[in-house]
């Protein structure tokens, strides 16, 4: 009966945002972002703690601010993502443009498929959605939801103009496979990682446990690794999906040094966008809770 009421509820949140003028729904989205920053302590003390974490320079008013960017761009996203399913190539045209396309059709001419590192920075449903428009559906890797039915619904929107879906828990098989296909496939390396599947790198600073699938599957076939997001220009008054150079890492050796070397170097490159972008980046997350052996916990 639960997962019934959610996904209803659900429903009827995209429907409402779907329909509304663009501006308008940003508004009722901001409202609701607004209101979650406001009673969600939890939210906002891990925020401001990651925060302190990666800008101990910053002031505590520097970092509000950034918070209060970061759950007003998460309901901009929530917009996006619930009017997805009416958009095309053409209505789309004069409030998303993209950036840096040479650099994934170089690394897509080169035949042995194509890993984009990306993460939860900007509108990231919104950035394979538009792959996908652009003509280069691509594969995305998801953890699928605990409600089936939302789950479905979701995937639907997401796979409308070609993509697929690639489910963590079959994960290393499907991505190997697309690979060896030529195809495209999209890896959210950001988020906290338990060993023995993540390994621990720097980021702001800090070690981080990062998932290491896509270096594995980076040096085992020969696919181009590059840095890929959705981003929010507020000067122009558009999104932007910027595709960034081709990661470069040794790939004489699979051995685990080349494991830690690649996720290192796709790791920096993610970290590289978030401080051009900090208050497109979830800061809510917390990304360094696993810790190194004999490290103290974080939260």
């Amino acid at each position: 009966m639960r997962e019934r009421i959610e996904y209803w509820l659900v429903r009827a949140v995209a429907g409402l945002l779907g329909v509304l003028p663009r501006s308008l729904a940003r508004l009722v989205a901001g409202f609701l972002s607004s209101s979650v920053y406001g009673l969600h302590r939890r939210l906002r003390r891990v925020g401001m703690h990651n925060l302190e974490l990666a800008y101990p320079e910053l002031s505590a008013p520097a970092r509000t601010s950034i918070l209060r960017g970061v759950f007003r761009h998460l309901g901009w996203q929530l917009v996006e993502f619930c009017r997805m399913s009416r958009y095309t190539a053409g209505n789309t045209r004069n409030w998303i443009g993209c950036e840096g396309l040479e650099h994934y059709l170089a690394a897509q001419s080169r035949g042995k498929g194509v890993l984009v590192a990306t993460g939860h920075l900007g509108a990231w449903e919104l950035s394979s959605f538009y792959h996908s428009l652009m003509g280069y559906p691509m594969g995305m890797v998801i953890r699928r939801l605990d409600n089936r039915r939302l789950d479905t619904f979701v995937n639907a929107i997401r796979c409308r103009h070609g993509n697929r879906v690639l489910h963590k828990d079959d994960f290393a098989r499907d991505l190997l496979r697309a690979m060896r296909a030529g195809e495209t496939v999209g890896i959210l390396m950001d988020t906290n990682m338990t060993p023995p599947q993540g390994i621990f790198v720097d980021f702001f600073g800090l070690p981080a446990c990062t998932a290491s699938g896509l270096a594995r599957v980076a040096l085992k076939t020969g696919a181009a690794v590059l840095p890929g997001f959705m981003l929010w220009e507020a000067d122009r008054r558009r999104y932007v999906l910027h595709f960034g150079p081709e990661i470069d890492f040794p790939r004489a050796k699979a051995d685990q040094a080349a494991i830690v070397a690649a996720t290192q170097a796709c790791t920096s490159a993610i970290e590289t966008w978030i401080r051009r972008y900090p208050d497109q980046w979830l800061w809510i997350h917390r990304r360094w809770k696993t810790r190194p052996a004999g490290e103290p916990a974080l939260y």
